[in-house]
């Protein structure tokens, strides 16, 4: 019974096997199984073209002064007059603030006297020892002749030494007393605060005032700021990516909120050897002429610095170029069989509206919307427009060819 059994198991399963086998050949004579219809995309379309493009980069930044310096005094006192104000302009060697003087020239009064009495102490120093160096001259004779005694000598010899110690003494007093005059006189100087600068000779801003008339001020307090804002700088800073683009010498078109619509025209002068670690940006400078003082420091610009141009290049509109299966490329149309067949490319510059096609060569129409759900060889949907326009193309051209004029 059990072997019965057995038989019968193994006589079903010989049967649904064959049974597959069957419905496998069945298919394959058929030429495999039915494949399911993917139905058609909508797309939007445009022309491949040759047009000049251009590398562009965008930047914010501000603007800065191209020097500053604050105004201070080297010494205290009262700040009695003030000469300029915000927005001033001021020449090189310009006196613009005068200290209270009072205390000064009453030192130059005193230092003035001291001299004069070490002068006269001078010259009573030099007047006695002329006395014993006449002495000692008689008496260095006397005791030639053997007139004159050596003890009287030597106290002659002594006294002259002494007298011409207390002669040098006075003359360094003298020195002393000259230099104290000098210094006391350059302090007076110091009252008088003048605005100076070693690079260049045009006229230059007062930016802040820091301080009124009538403060009492130590040294070394700012009393004004000082700017040239002719040329200015703007300062950008660029990412990694686009750090070994920027060039010195490059020109930038400046645009600011201030003054919509129009447009400066600088160049970059100087490029930072570094990236900063925190912000991966370089500092770039551009220089801007600001001959009729329109741009003030601490504007925000806009810059446009334009890396390179490439004449009749091949472009698509950016919005053309994806990644489809890890690869860069476009989906170029067959308008006649309404067929999309993805192109694998070599983009080179990219802008906001155009990619430039590098290779391989292209021509003809590519998707530009719905492209993202498409695969190699997809049917698509023609917009209205672009479905009218080729046959329209060829019948045209075919009336052309023919030597009649086209329907209207």
């Amino acid at each position: 019974m059990k072997r019965f059994f057995f038989v019968i198991v193994i006589v079903i399963f010989l049967g649904a096997l064959g049974w597959k086998i069957y419905e496998k050949l069945s298919a394959s004579d058929q030429g495999g199984p039915p494949r399911r219809e993917v139905p058609a995309i909508a797309v939007e379309i445009a022309p491949v073209e040759k047009k000049t493009i251009q590398d562009i980069g965008y930047f914010t930044g501000t603007l800065l002064p191209h020097s500053r310096f604050e105004v201070a005094p080297k010494i205290s006192g009262r700040l009695e007059k003030l000469e300029v104000n915000i927005g001033d302009t001021v020449k090189n060697g310009q006196l613009i603030a005068q200290l209270e003087d009072d205390e000064y020239l009453q030192k130059i009064e005193e230092d003035k006297a001291a001299l004069e009495v070490a002068k006269a102490s001078l010259e009573e120093s030099e007047s006695s020892l002329g006395v014993t160096q006449r002495e000692f001259e008689r008496l260095k004779e006397l005791l030639r002749k053997n007139a004159a005694s050596e003890s009287d000598f030597d106290k002659v010899e002594t006294e002259l030494k002494v007298k011409e110690a207390r002669c040098k003494v006075a003359e360094a007093r003298v020195v002393q007393e000259e230099a104290g005059l000098k210094s006391s006189q350059i302090r007076l100087s110091y009252t008088k605060i003048y605005v100076s600068w070693d690079e260049g000779e045009g006229q230059r801003v007062v930016g802040e005032r820091y301080v009124d008339e009538g403060a009492l001020l130590a040294a070394n307090t700012p009393i004004v700021s000082v700017m040239d804002i002719n040329p200015l700088k703007a300062l950008i800073h660029v990412i990694e990516r686009d750090y070994s683009e920027v060039k010195i010498g490059q020109e930038a078109l400046i645009t600011t909120d201030a003054f919509p619509g129009e447009t400066f025209s600088g160049k970059i002068v100087r490029i930072a050897p570094l990236l900063k670690e925190t912000s991966r940006q370089a500092r770039v400078e551009v220089e801007i002429p600001n001959n009729q003082g329109k741009l003030k420091p601490g504007m925000f610009i806009r810059a446009r610095i334009e890396f390179s141009e490439h004449t009749d290049a091949t472009v698509v509109p950016v919005s053309s170029v994806i990644r489809h299966h890890d690869k860069q490329g476009v989906f170029r149309v067959d308008t006649e069989n309404k067929k999309a067949r993805f192109v694998p490319l070599a983009v080179g510059i990219k802008n906001d509206e155009l990619a430039e096609i590098l290779e391989p060569p292209l021509s003809g129409f590519v998707v530009t919307m719905g492209q993202h759900l498409l695969e190699d060889g997809a049917s698509v949907i023609l917009p209205r427009a672009d479905e009218e326009k080729q046959p329209e193309k060829s019948e045209n051209s075919q009336a052309q060819d023919s030597g009649t004029p086209p329907s209207p």
